[in-house]
């Protein structure tokens, strides 16, 4: 069985240790790529490149949301688990709608890590309690105007899906899989994800945490 490879990058050095030496524990993780910045991590990316990115969004140089974005456009394998003491609601949908595919905060157990990085590549994204929470606030206070931290064109938008589509959009974001969605409604695992990658292509998303983000954001759920 190949081991799951991961990178780490986070500018404070005593973090990367703890966290290094709990990745190291397990038997199928292999850390393969550390950085102190986004510079040092894509100048050594090209050699190592991880499955599953755990990413600090404040540090040095080259923070993490440059960072994820230049791995989305020139490394889309790499799934992004952002790692932050960040808890702010805004940031999270805002982080999910540019393409990674999971938050933790830094205080998370490590149980949960373990858990977000098989849940990530498994199914595509980690959607935690906190996460989940996020989206139910914003749900809850939809009615209230909420200016997004950056304008990408995919606030606000207006789509059209079908019943079937929103049927599966909504499972999705319950944090059902693939296979999950497709014994619940009936449909094979194949056309389930057929009406996942129209839903992905409407909404102008990058995978499945974007599209959800997204369409909590847009009242589409």
């Amino acid at each position: 069985m190949r081991k799951i490879r991961l990178g780490l990058c986070d500018d404070h050095n005593l973090f990367r240790v703890g966290m290094s030496s709990i990745l190291n524990q397990v038997h199928d993780f292999e850390l393969i790529v550390e950085a102190s910045n986004g510079k040092e991590l894509i100048d050594r990316i090209p050699r190592k490149t991880p499955d599953v990115l755990l990413l600090d969004l404040q540090m040095p140089v080259m923070d993490g949301t440059v960072t994820a974005d230049y791995l989305r456009d020139n490394f889309p394998l790499v799934k992004i688990i952002v790692l932050t003491m960040h808890d702010e609601d805004r940031m999270v949908l805002h982080l999910l709608e540019k393409g990674v595919s999971g938050y933790l905060l830094k205080d998370a157990d490590e149980g949960e890590v373990e858990k977000a990085i098989r849940k990530v590549m498994d199914e595509g994204v980690y959607l935690n309690d906190f996460v989940s929470k996020a989206m139910l606030r914003k749900m809850t206070n939809k009615n209230k105007v909420v200016k997004p931290l950056a304008s990408n064109g995919l606030y606000n938008r207006k789509i059209l899906i079908s019943d079937r589509e929103k049927e599966v959009l909504t499972l999705l974001c319950e944090g059902l899989s693939t296979n999950e969605i497709s014994e619940k409604i009936f449909l094979s695992p194949r056309t389930v994800e057929g009406h996942r990658l129209r839903i992905l292509e409407k909404t102008g998303t990058k995978n499945t945490a974007g599209m959800v983000a997204f369409a909590f954001r847009n009242n589409l759920v």
